[in-house]
């Protein structure tokens, strides 16, 4: 059965238009993943609202959620407000914990339903952070609102940190403070410069290997604060090298646009389950 949207028009009017091809299978219900899979997903725009997109996010919120309860249905779990998805392209941060809170609460009604919410510092001036203490100072502000509504963390990469850190010891300074008051594991995310080239020398440094040496030290001094890291590097052989030394029961999930299928599947090498294969 094709589907039909109901879209804009240049006139502000509203017409219908019919989806061609074959729409894909639906899992049959009950059929549960033998990995984890968070969807980055987007929000709808609102194309109607009398706003200028650039500089207002205008949501709409109840299709945003119907899309999150589709994606619930089949078997993905939520990324939610995430800077690979509406962070720094549009979402600020009052309408992204909005997005977050919404969330939350229509997972409750769906079981099993997995969403885990971006924590950054991208709402401080950028100008006027001239410490490390500053950042930490962020993400305190953003990790203690995302808490009060029961959320999960997912630890994004700060452009601020990146900016006015001087050594490793800066970034290790700072995620022992983020993960030492985490109230549940958090996923942290390595977002290579390829992607944002505001985060060029993440960990203190460009080269990946001391760089993955610094991020693994920091898990392993909180392994029960970890669930996993996401690694956007598009390096599947660095994804794979760190996926093995991750501490037990620590996952890798890959963020490698193209060799995520491979990276899923697995190898099954590695003294640790979590060694042999990735998640999503």
């Amino acid at each position: 059965m094709a589907l039909t949207l109901t879209l804009p028009t240049p006139d502000r009017a509203l017409a219908p238009y019919t989806l061609r091809g074959h729409p894909p299978v639906k899992p049959a219900p009950g059929v549960k993943f033998n990995r984890i899979a968070y969807s980055a997903a987007h929000v709808v725009s609102d194309p109607l609202a009398a706003v200028d997109p650039w500089l207002t996010a205008a949501v709409d919120w109840d299709a945003t959620i119907a899309y999150r309860r589709h994606l619930w249905s089949l078997g993905l779990g939520v990324a939610e407000a995430m800077d690979t998805a509406q962070r720094g392209m549009g979402l600020d941060w009052p309408t992204s914990l909005e997005l977050i809170r919404r969330s939350l609460d229509a997972a409750k009604d769906v079981p099993g339903a997995l969403v885990a919410s971006g924590c950054g510092t991208d709402h401080l001036n950028i100008d006027a952070v001239k410490s490390v203490d500053d950042v930490i100072r962020g993400y305190e502000e953003q990790m203690a609102a995302i808490e009060k509504l029961g959320g999960k963390l997912i630890v994004m990469a700060s452009r601020a940190l990146a900016r006015v850190a001087k050594s490793p010891a800066d970034y290790e300074r700072v995620y022992d403070r983020v993960l030492s008051q985490a109230k549940q594991p958090v996923v942290l995310h390595w977002l290579g410069d390829m992607f944002d080239p505001a985060l060029k020398g993440y960990w203190g440094t460009t080269d990946l290997d001391a760089a993955m040496d610094t991020a693994l030290g920091i898990i392993a001094a909180h392994p029960d604060k970890v669930d996993g890291i996401k690694i956007s590097l598009l390096d599947k052989d660095k994804e794979i090298a760190m996926r093995r030394r991750l501490a037990p029961g620590v996952r890798m999930y890959t963020g490698d646009d193209f060799n995520y299928a491979e990276l899923i599947a697995g190898d099954g090498h590695g003294s640790e389950p979590t060694h042999g294969k990735s998640d999503a």
